[in-house]
């Protein structure tokens, strides 16, 4: 994969990272209209969706992927995996009671010791979501996934 192939592609998905770290960077002071806020949670949580999407579209187009070895990207990132869906559904519970308990009133103290700790752990969820997804996103340009290699070959080798 050559690289003016590929920097669109880091490009879109430094722009998602981006989108939601500003949402969740700004969405307190973002408050005073529940539309607003609605309509930027659901670009936080359409982002985060396209984000995995692009992730495993960038899967699907290495060499690893069409030579049949799905086992070994999944053991590669499996983390990456596995946090992006965690922090997607911490964000989209969050985004839900945020709503639920605003939705009245856009003034009203809402920290309850329950929505505390689900925006704590959503916000910590956030810092490895943004360092495994952009580790991910980069070391996907490395060639080794796009071309046949001794690496692959071995790989091929340990799983007969």
């Amino acid at each position: 994969m050559n690289i003016s192939r590929y920097r669109p592609i880091l490009y879109l998905q430094c722009l998602f990272l981006g989108v939601d770290l500003f949402v969740n960077a700004f969405s307190e002071l973002l408050r005073i209209a529940n539309v607003v806020l609605l309509v930027m949670f659901v670009i936080q949580d359409m982002c985060l969706i396209f984000a995995i999407i692009v992730t495993f579209l960038m899967f699907f187009t290495t060499y690893v992927f069409q030579a049949g070895l799905i086992h070994v990207l999944i053991r590669k990132f499996k983390t990456t995996i596995i946090t992006a869906f965690i922090y997607l559904g911490l964000s989209i519970s969050l985004h839900i009671w945020t709503m639920t308990l605003r939705w009245t009133d856009t003034n009203t103290y809402i920290w309850t010791a329950g929505y505390h700790t689900l925006y704590i752990i959503q916000r910590t969820g956030a810092a490895f979501h943004y360092y495994f997804y952009k580790r991910t996103s980069l070391k996907l340009s490395d060639p080794k996934f796009y071309e046949e290699s001794d690496w692959i070959k071995s790989e091929f080798a340990k799983q007969r």
